[in-house]
């Protein structure tokens, strides 16, 4: 399993949200270029940004941030956050993001990221964002009345690289990820799932790795101290040993 750590961006600062709300806001540090470059020295090979300003707005807001921490080089960035349209996916490109995040533009607009699938193979992530089961839109504040069952396996026969799913209930409130919910997704997927939200402690790492989940993403626990990026990294490594035995 790769372990990647989370960037959210909001008013050029690294937070947290609790729950996809943006009135639960923990600000964990005010330089989000200094957090990456400590992410990459702790072991990092792959990041996972988010312009959260850019994700109610509809198009990037900290683009200077994010492309600051693309400029540190040395591992590969997933960016994401208000990307609805063909310019801004392929400005991200440009800018040395190794994948692009389509969230509210794979419903809203499933002919572009479709055609962006087709155009750009291997880079384009799509997140789904759900709230008892319904995929969440723009930031997670709208409903679209869609299941992520069935938008998973369509954006998986479009040629998406990844699907990204986040449980909101567990996001950012370390109680552990919907480890069930994830599986069955990935059974019923050709590619790869990303595990995300509700990451607190080591042995939820394990749980991941144990289940074969294929990659996680973590950034509250980090920030918080309930474990250090190196100790994640070890912890991962060594149940994949055991795994492996």
């Amino acid at each position: 399993m790769q372990l990647i750590p989370a960037i959210d961006i909001l008013q050029g600062q690294a937070v947290r949200l609790k729950q996809g709300r943006y009135d639960q806001v923990t600000v964990y540090d005010a330089n989000p270029v200094a957090v990456a470059q400590r992410f990459i020295d702790a072991g990092a090979t792959r990041l996972h940004i988010v312009d959260l300003d850019g994700a109610k707005e509809g198009k990037p807001v900290n683009h200077a941030i994010v492309r600051d921490i693309l400029k540190l080089g040395g591992l590969e960035v997933e960016v994401g956050g208000g990307i609805r349209d063909a310019s801004t996916f392929t400005q991200w490109l440009e800018h040395g993001a190794r994948y692009v995040v389509m969230g509210t533009a794979a419903i809203r607009s499933p002919e572009l990221t479709q055609e962006l699938c087709t155009q750009h193979p291997n880079t384009v992530i799509v997140a789904l964002d759900a709230h008892q089961g319904e995929v969440m839109l723009e930031g997670w504040q709208v409903g679209s009345g869609q299941q992520v069952a069935a938008i998973a396996k369509q954006v998986a026969h479009w040629g998406a690289h990844a699907v990204l799913y986040t449980d909101i209930a567990r996001d950012g409130t370390h109680e552990g990820p919907n480890i069930a919910s994830t599986q069955a997704l990935q059974a019923s997927l050709p590619v790869p799932v990303i595990a995300s939200g509700g990451i607190g402690s080591l042995d939820h790492l394990r749980d991941l790795s144990k289940a074969k989940i294929q990659a996680a993403v973590c950034g509250r626990a980090l920030y918080s101290g309930a474990f250090s990026l190196s100790q994640a990294l070890q912890t991962v490594a060594e149940t994949l040993s055991e795994r492996a035995r």
